[in-house]
């Protein structure tokens, strides 16, 4: 009987109750690398001590982190063919450029709610950069808990992937249906709450996060702020993440994706935070994202979209909205 020539399949890692493309030396490097660039961001970027980050630096720095993503795909891509044949590159390649398109988008909601909090509170220019910084490194421990919650359940229970669409359906749903609307900070209960219960200063007291006065601590508005962007981080984490999974079930591919678009928020805050009002559309498309993404999973039994066509989708409605947005400028309320 005549041989015949098929790819090479990806061989699954199991040094955890999942199957991964990674082995543990590429789990070791990517924790390496993560560090490494974790440490280049906060020595080089706040060089000069706290400051105002020009539009020319956030640049700078919002390319570079976009290179270091992409060149991470290209070796994975590279890695993965080299061990299991072309096809299985390219497939691996597809799912984390994707993951990461996604995450990236959906970060970009993340930094209009970070804009809205420092303008509600008035944090100073100079401290933005700290809070930011937390921000970054809270986002990334979040999310690394729960991608390995989500796929030790997804590896047990097949069925929680009708969960994660059902979930993003109705977020979609609600995101859009809220697309548009000034959210209101002076009804939030939780912030009603914190600022209710918590002894705060009246202004802030340099990078201070709490002072002590007359034998009382008293915490400074920038702990508020930064309970309140640990508290953005989660709810977002709780969106997009199950979003990833609807393109892959590796835990590598989605942890490295999710950890590459979260790494360059900093920057991209600062690229952006001039910008917010320029893309008023863009939450329209982040919504309509979601239900796609949801709609792939509750779906996922009865046909399955190949990654390259949800890379298009995801693509196309992005930059559908951004150039809309553009094209056709928020109009300005008014003054009363």
């Amino acid at each position: 009987m005549s041989e015949r020539c098929v790819p090479v399949p990806v061989i699954p890692y199991r040094s955890l109750p999942l199957e991964t493309i990674a082995s543990p030396l590429m789990w070791t490097a990517f924790g390496g690398l993560v560090v490494l660039a974790l440490l280049a961001d906060l020595v080089l970027m706040r060089h000069g001590g706290p400051h105002r980050v020009t539009f020319k630096e956030a640049l700078g720095w919002s390319v570079g982190w976009v290179a270091v993503a992409v060149a991470f795909g290209g070796w994975l891509w590279w890695y993965v063919s080299q061990q299991s044949g072309p096809d299985a590159g390219q497939r691996i390649a597809l799912e984390y450029f994707t993951g990461y398109l996604i995450e990236k988008s959906l970060a970009v909601d993340n930094i209009f709610v970070f804009l809205m909090l420092f303008t509600y509170f008035a944090v100073p220019e100079e401290q933005r950069q700290k809070v930011l910084v937390i921000g970054v490194l809270g986002a990334i421990v979040l999310r690394a808990i729960m991608i390995f919650a989500g796929a030790l359940l997804l590896a047990k229970f097949h069925w929680i992937l009708y969960v994660f669409g059902a979930f993003l359906l109705l977020t979609g749903v609600k995101m859009l249906w809220a697309a548009g609307k000034e959210p209101d900070l002076e009804n939030n209960p939780l912030l009603r709450w914190l600022t209710g219960h918590v002894p705060l200063t009246r202004g802030y007291v340099g990078s201070k996060l709490s002072v002590i006065e007359n034998g009382k601590r008293l915490y400074t508005p920038l702990f508020i702020v930064i309970v309140m962007i640990g508290i953005t981080d989660l709810i977002f984490a709780v969106d997009s993440i199950p979003a990833i999974f609807a393109i892959t079930e590796d835990p590598f591919v989605v942890l490295t994706s999710n950890v590459f678009a979260v790494l360059g928020l900093r920057a991209m805050f600062f690229l952006l935070a001039g910008m917010a009002d320029r893309f008023h559309l863009l939450p329209y498309g982040l919504a309509v994202v979601l239900i796609f993404i949801g709609a792939k999973m509750l779906a996922v039994d009865l046909f399955k979209i190949p990654v390259l066509v949800s890379l298009a989708v995801v693509a196309t409605i992005i930059g559908f909205t951004v150039v809309l947005s553009l094209l056709r400028p928020q109009r300005s309320t008014p003054a009363a």
